[in-house]
């Protein structure tokens, strides 16, 4: 494996984690008054196309990540709809 594969797959895995600080966030102040839902809306879009191709083409790896995206997208609107 290159040197930029392995860097693609480390940020590929934490990328797919990026938004748990987000939730953390929203979930222990119990406020969301500064999320763009717009923002969430878009990606969760984005994350179901993803998802979908995944499946299409049959690759695990772009499956599991934006689906775990797509869960943590939601997470948010979630909280969005609960403290925002």
């Amino acid at each position: 494996m290159t040197l930029l594969a392995t860097l693609a797959t480390i940020f590929g895995i934490v990328n797919g984690f990026a938004n748990l600080p987000q939730i953390y966030k929203i979930f222990k102040t119990k406020s969301a008054k500064d999320i763009s839902i717009t923002t969430y809306v878009i990606l969760i879009v984005g994350s179901i196309v993803w998802v979908l191709y995944g499946i299409e083409i049959m690759n695990i790896p772009i499956l599991t990540m934006n689906g775990l995206a797509l869960f943590e997208f939601i997470l948010i609107l979630i909280g969005c709809y609960m403290y925002g």
